[in-house]
């Protein structure tokens, strides 16, 4: 990733220079109307508050509201100067118009717009091209490659992974050569793919979604461990689990983008419960325990709102006592193995 320089507001005050809330990158996926609908000047709002607030990385993709986060986000920094902040988003699915479709399968609270895989040569240099036009920009720090993967493509992922390979990453290496893109990955939310690719292909960095979090760490050691050895970049995705540990007052209710199942729920509140005896709210654990690993750079969090930006910036301040951990890894509730803050 490239340096980050010191920014300043409109007002031309310096914003915070704050190493914790550096580490802490704005996920787009909310602002694409992830679960549901916000107005386009909260989710335009938001964005600016957080780089205000001094977050200075902002992580989309053209799937993400079918462009919408893309254009929000690009509209919301448009004044702001490029070199203050860094963008990353990604490839793999293109973007279209597909009038009178109102389907929520992906997610997502946008009619009249469809996503549709492509990992073809032509795809990654079509979405790209798209995406700096909706980011307003003329240039992506970082491009991944959008959910490849046995769990995401079943039967045709050898024939998608065939492809990533073949097209898809020269493409991206490509394009990294000629100084439009400055590093390239992979953002999935499976390590097994990721192992693949690695032996494979150079990478410079991954975006790991749901994976090494506080709440889980059992299918992500041996890539996080590939990445430290080999210095690829990792940045955390999915630090809540799909807001199971996202709310102050006990799990939520879902886990994995799916309905949570009562084992997982029972599990997730006695995290709660250790994290409430030894002083520390859930979520400013979840926030911070991915970054006490040497391999990850940033922790991703999806944010749609001032008040949330506010809050995990909170949350990525707050002081954790030692004790916490401790609790936790006695609990049974983090393996041993893990670096703690």
């Amino acid at each position: 990733m490239p340096v980050q320089h010191e920014a300043h507001d409109s007002s031309g005050a310096p914003a915070p220079a704050d190493a914790r809330v550096a580490a802490l990158a704005f996920g787009g996926a909310p602002a694409g109307n992830l679960y549901a609908g916000v107005d386009d000047e909260v989710a335009r709002e938001a964005i600016a508050h957080a780089w205000r607030r001094g977050i200075r990385h902002f992580d989309t993709a053209p799937y993400y509201g079918y462009g919408l986060s893309e254009t929000r986000i690009g509209d919301a920094l448009s004044g702001v100067e490029r070199a203050s902040y860094t963008l990353s988003t990604k490839v793999g699915r293109l973007v279209d118009v597909d009038e009178g479709r109102h389907d929520r399968a992906d997610g997502f609270a946008v009619d009249g717009r469809r996503a549709y895989f492509d990992y073809t040569r032509d795809g990654v240099l079509r979405s790209l091209e798209s995406s700096l036009k909706r980011l307003r920009t003329d240039r992506i720090d970082l491009l991944l490659l959008h959910d490849i993967g046995q769990l995401t493509h079943g039967e045709r992922h050898a024939q998608v992974l065939a492809q990533a390979l073949d097209e898809a990453l020269p493409a991206m290496a490509e394009l990294r050569r000629q100084g439009v893109v400055g590093a390239i990955g992979l953002g999935v939310n499976e390590e097994a793919v990721c192992l693949d690719v690695m032996k494979r292909f150079p990478l410079d960095a991954l975006m790991l979604a749901g994976r090494y979090t506080l709440f889980e760490q059992a299918h992500s050691q041996a890539v996080m461990a590939k990445a430290a050895a080999d210095g690829v970049s990792v940045l955390i995705a999915g630090p809540y689990n799909s807001g199971l540990l996202g709310s102050d007052n006990g799990p939520g209710d879902t886990y994995d983008y799916a309905p949570a199942s009562p084992a997982i729920r029972e599990r997730a509140q006695r995290f709660y419960d250790t994290c409430a005896r030894t002083g520390t709210q859930v979520g400013a654990a979840a926030l911070q325990f991915p970054l006490a690993h040497p391999a990850v750079s940033k922790v991703v969090c999806g944010l749609r709102s001032v008040a949330e930006v506010d809050s995990a910036i909170e949350r990525i301040r707050a002081t954790i006592p030692a004790a916490t951990w401790s609790a936790l890894i006695e609990q049974g509730l983090l393996d041993a193995r893990v670096p703690t803050p």
